[in-house]
This record gives structure tokens, C-alpha cells and sequence, in this order.
């Protein structure tokens, strides 16, 4: 909603740069998308190791008694 209200402000200003941010925007998002689906990909990594690496601590302890 921000950004939306923030667009509309600039559209009033400058209303030749918020129609380029318009068109710029979706590329900008499609250039970025392979660094976001590795920065997935790389939390997903850590929180499988981190899974394995306390999995003996896990069962160590026990079944949890409520």
C-alpha cells in the first residue's frame, strides 16, 4: 500500500519518472528473481545442516513429556 501511495506522489511531481519506474519496475523484478531463488535455495542448505547437526542432540534428550 506504501508503495503504492508513494507512486502516486511521485506520478503528481515527476510524472515522467513514475511512468519509467512503472515500466522499469517488472524488469528490475525479472532481473532479480535468480538471486532471490538462490538465496532460498542457500537458507534452505543452512537450515538442512543445521537440522542434521542437532539431530543428535534431539534424540539424546528424549521424548518430550507434556
Amino acid at each position: 500500500m506504501w508503495t503504492f501511495i508513494l507512486w502516486i506522489i511521485l506520478l503528481i511531481i515527476c510524472w515522467p519518472l513514475a511512468l519509467l519506474a512503472l515500466v522499469l519496475y517488472p524488469l528490475l523484478w525479472l532481473i532479480l528473481l535468480p538471486f532471490r531463488l538462490v538465496g532460498i535455495t542457500v537458507d534452505a542448505v543452512f537450515d538442512l545442516l543445521s537440522a542434521i547437526l542437532r539431530l543428535p542432540a534431539r534424540l539424546l534428550r528424549g521424548p518430550r513429556r507434556v
